[in-house]
């Protein structure tokens, strides 16, 4: 489908992304991709803006990612939108009966009419209408950006489950380790507030204060809010080029430079940070073999520490080349969800994770971003971030890390905490 294209240069990018969020929050549907600055051989966008709806994918819960491919084919244009955890169940022999507060399909896209695309050096309007494009540009540069919120009371969160019961849940999860069942397990636990109003805007940009992350995510679809500061890049196409940079290994940072950095050094030799990142690279690698040509998986980076506001993480990037007419959704299918919040062996480790979770993952776990009609895409990981539904009230956030056979319990509590803070003061 043929899109306007218009571009502008203004003289402060980082004033018109605040503005164009802004913006972009009076639709009822919008997604708000935002890199934050953050530098990169990866990413080819500061930010992407994609509003008001075109077409979408009517809710599905079976045979999601074949209607996504013919979807793509239909509208051969521009898509925004979130693969939820729970297509696991469509894509592997499992089924969840837990708790689901959300009631989400197993995925989501939809055709915006309006883009906006901030790059380096310029700014891009791409519209299926050119008639308004000058008329949103004064708009949105007319703005104020200011602080004028909503007024709401910082919400009373509870814990799925309490420090004792999540403990005797890791040793659980390390018997199953010890016989063999798994030798890696993500397990989350949920955060939560029930009839609360919050102003889910006001929520993200503190939260993006708070924790600047490359794969920040603002999402509204109607009475849904996705507020996200993710870190992680589950998978990104570009041409024939697939990237994937897990995340495994976490640690806090300290305002002192010489703590910081030793603190930083210690995450980089630490044995067990460094053996979950690499079991979690070996499972990406299987997977990406899948639908990759045979010998173009390769670890372009293993365990390297990238500091971030609140922690210092061990990322690792895997590579691979596919051939140029591959669906999409095979690579879903293939790839889906990703090791870093599963474990391995995958299928076994997403069983245990639903017999000892209490609820339902939902976005949290999944993906969010976009496709482009030439089938390139680039997807986050749906972590450190909080969802909420202005219709029923209802907040939560999940918190989560590696168990392995060497996991200490009260340090992988204390590990959730430190993951769970940038959201809970993002809340005040």
């Amino acid at each position: 489908m043929k899109r306007f294209s218009k571009k502008f240069n203004p003289k402060d990018l980082n004033l018109f992304k605040d503005k164009l969020l802004k913006w972009s929050n009076s639709f009822k549907v919008s997604t708000f991709l935002n890199s934050n600055n953050y530098s990169s051989n990866v990413s080819e966008y500061e930010c992407i803006c994609a509003v008001e709806l075109e077409s979408e994918i009517p809710y599905t819960v079976s045979d999601s990612t074949q209607k996504l491919d013919e979807y793509l084919i239909k509208i051969n244009d521009w898509v925004f939108g979130y693969i939820n955890y729970d297509l696991k169940n469509e894509i592997e022999n499992l089924k969840s009966n837990n708790t689901d507060n959300y009631n989400l399909p197993n995925l989501y896209f939809y055709q915006p009419k309006k883009i906006w695309i901030i790059r380096n050096d310029c700014i891009e309007a791409l519209y299926l209408e050119p008639n308004s494009i000058f008329q949103d540009w004064t708009t949105i540069n007319n703005l104020e950006f200011n602080n004028n919120f909503n007024v709401f009371t910082a919400p009373k969160l509870s814990q799925k489950l309490n420090k004792d019961q999540y403990l005797n849940k890791i040793e659980l999860l390390k018997s199953h380790i010890n016989r063999g069942d798994i030798y890696e397990v993500n397990f989350c636990f949920e955060w939560f507030s029930e009839n609360v109003e919050i102003d889910p805007l006001y929520v993200y940009q503190n939260l993006n204060r708070i924790s600047k992350s490359p794969m920040s995510v603002y999402f509204k679809n109607k009475s849904l809010h996705l507020i996200c500061s993710s870190p992680e890049r589950y998978l990104k196409k570009q041409n024939t080029k697939l990237t994937s940079q897990p995340i495994k290994g976490t640690s806090r940072r300290d305002h002192d430079f010489n703590i910081d950095k030793s603190l930083k050094h210690k995450l980089k030799l630490d044995p067990k940070e460094r053996s979950e990142n690499i079991m979690i690279v070996d499972l990406v690698r299987n997977d990406m073999s899948r639908f990759s040509k045979p010998g173009s998986v390769k670890v372009k980076e293993l365990c390297e520490v990238y500091p971030f506001k609140q922690v210092h993480q061990m990322i690792s990037t895997i590579e691979s080349q596919v051939v140029s007419s591959l669906k999409i959704g095979k690579i879903i299918e293939g790839s889906f969800p990703m090791g870093s919040m599963t474990g391995a062996p995958k299928v076994k480790a997403m069983k245990i994770i639903d017999e000892l979770e209490v609820t339902k993952r939902g976005l949290y776990s999944g993906a969010v971003g976009f496709i482009d009609p030439n089938g390139d895409f680039d997807f986050n990981v749906v972590i450190r971030s909080l969802i909420y539904d202005s219709m029923t009230k209802y907040l939560s956030f999940h918190v989560g890390s590696a168990i392995t056979a060497k996991s200490k319990g009260i340090n992988e509590y204390e590990e959730c905490l430190l993951k769970g803070k940038a959201m809970i003061l993002s809340l005040t």
